[in-house]
């Protein structure tokens, strides 16, 4: 089974994604900042990663650019969830190595479409 690391510190929003995740056959875990997202990720790396962006201890850029340089870290489909999406958000979330972007508030129709784009479904 894939496994999908939701990383939000939004509670509700962590059980909306998981809700969906979880419907479309992913295995879930979640983490509630970027550090305990990265530690999640060097115990076990998963398949996908949806990400948001403004987070205490570690924001989704700072994450997104650690994760890449771990060992395996340039495995996981990043998607990027987040209110932050003018043209220059999305660029520096995709230079900054997510695969994709998507605007809160999401549904499954949106998430389910992101996830096969980057070749999860």
């Amino acid at each position: 089974m894939k496994t999908c690391l939701i990383v939000d510190d939004s509670r509700v929003v962590r059980k909306v994604a998981s809700r969906i995740v979880r419907d479309l056959g992913f295995s879930v875990s979640e983490a509630s900042d970027g550090g305990e997202a990265l530690r999640m990720c060097r115990e076990s790396m998963p398949d996908a990663v949806i990400l948001d962006w403004n987070m205490p201890v570690m924001n989704g850029i700072d994450f997104v650019k650690a994760l890449r340089r771990e060992d395996g870290g340039k495995t996981p489909r990043v998607v990027f969830c987040s209110i932050e999406n003018d043209a220059e958000h999305i660029r520096q979330a995709l230079s900054s190595g997510a695969d994709e972007f998507i605007m809160k508030p999401f549904d499954a129709d949106i998430l389910e479409s992101k996830f096969a784009e980057v070749g999860l479904i």
